[in-house]
């Protein structure tokens, strides 16, 4: 019998829908518009990472034979690479020298000096100087630099971390995750072996580069009057620093003649994009440079600012009684008491510290998608805290 031309034109409707839907149900997303269609916030209508990028604007020394390894090496200044490892994580401290050096360093040969709170192994010694033509340097942390301090009550905080443990706060009751804050945060530019030494990169085991960069980073911290270097920025858990942003608004009421005119006070206090952090932290955005990824220079955290401030913080006893992190004493440092425009981010050097990236849209690039931040679960992408940098400081 046949069908009736109204009853096939609706059958052919109806299998046009169907196939319609499955497409938008099955279609690929681009990195910068995945995380869209989930409701979450968005970090930008388009990333900056999918415009072109080249090198940065402003002076920039290349590699020449004036970088060769040893003393024929004279155009590198007072800089090396900065790593803070334990003998275990040996393989994973390989992986990243391996980027880095084929990236970067096997161009400038800029030393490398690793630290750790027990002596390193002749293992790890063997097999990390072997990846490299400049000088490997092996650095035995000082007890009183990595040890509880002696004003910490250990009752109370055992009783904060198990509150910290109830609240999800990650590594809350290691109390090694806490000393390395502490050091990070404001004693490992104290080391006797980095006296005489001006800038540094740091560099954690299990990262990742991705971008050849052709130009001596430090030479460009230095020449263009740059204090620190970040690639990614994100917000912090708000329940692992409550009493941050409160214990800094006592300390810059005590001293206001530290906080600079140019600082980035919008940033760090920001409750638009994030309401909740601000809340839970007291006033504090939680927004923070990830400092696994550093190029800094260490004037700044001799300063007589970063040194008051520090010290502040320190005898609060917080960097064990919550969970303060280096990112974030470091990031509100530089946001109250340096000039903002000295702060960089280097969006030409592609980086991945799990589970998220840096990664521009660059011919030098390899091994990373562009323009993608996490490939993570989508509700990662709310932890972007670039959109607010760049809304209150630029992309410089």
């Amino acid at each position: 019998m046949a069908i009736a031309r109204p009853v096939r034109v609706l059958g052919l409707a109806a299998v046009v829908m169907w196939f319609f839907f499955i497409w938008q149900v099955l279609k690929p997303t681009s990195p910068s518009t995945k995380h869209k269609a989930k409701g979450i916030i968005k970090s930008f209508e388009r990333d900056p990472n999918l415009d072109p990028t080249g090198e940065p604007e402003g002076i920039l020394v290349h590699a020449s034979d004036e970088y060769a390894p040893g003393p024929a090496g004279t155009a590198r200044i007072n800089a090396t690479l900065l790593a803070l490892v334990r003998n275990e994580e040996l393989n994973d401290m390989l992986s990243s020298m391996r980027d880095l050096e084929r990236t970067w360093n096997h161009k400038f040969n800029y030393p490398w000096t690793f630290f750790n709170d027990v002596p390193f192994t002749e293992e790890f010694k063997k097999k990390t100087s072997a990846l490299t033509k400049a000088e490997c340097r092996y650095e035995l942390i000082p007890k009183e630099h990595w040890e509880v301090p002696s004003w910490i009550n250990m009752d109370l905080y055992k009783e904060s971390t198990q509150i910290l443990k109830e609240k999800k706060v990650q590594y809350a009751d290691m109390i090694s995750y806490h000393q390395m804050c502490r050091w990070n945060s404001g004693l490992f530019y104290k080391h006797p072996a980095l006296a005489n030494t001006q800038y540094y990169w740091r560099v954690e085991p299990k990262v990742h580069f991705f971008c050849d960069v052709d130009y001596d980073v430090f030479r460009y911290m230095q020449d263009n009057n740059k204090t620190y270097g970040f690639t990614i920025n994100l917000y912090d858990s708000p329940d692992s620093i409550p009493t941050l942003w409160p214990e800094t608004l006592k300390f810059i009421a005590e001293h206001p003649e530290h906080v600079h005119e140019n600082n980035a006070m919008d940033w760090l206090t920001d409750k638009v994009r994030r309401p909740d952090h601000n809340k839970k932290a007291n006033g504090y955005s939680t927004c923070h440079f990830w400092s696994n990824f550093e190029i800094a220079d260490m004037s700044f955290w001799r300063s007589k600012p970063y040194e008051d401030y520090f010290n502040h913080l320190d005898r609060t006893g917080n960097f064990f009684y919550e969970r303060w992190g280096d990112a974030p004493v470091h990031s509100v440092g530089l946001g109250l008491f340096e000039d903002k425009s000295r702060i960089h981010w280097f969006r030409d050097i592609g980086y991945q510290h799990i589970p998220f990236f840096n990664c521009p849209n660059s011919p030098k690039c390899k091994g990373c998608v562009t323009g993608r931040l996490t490939d993570g679960d989508d509700i990662l992408y709310k932890e972007d805290c670039r959109p607010n940098w760049f809304k209150f400081v630029g992309q410089g």
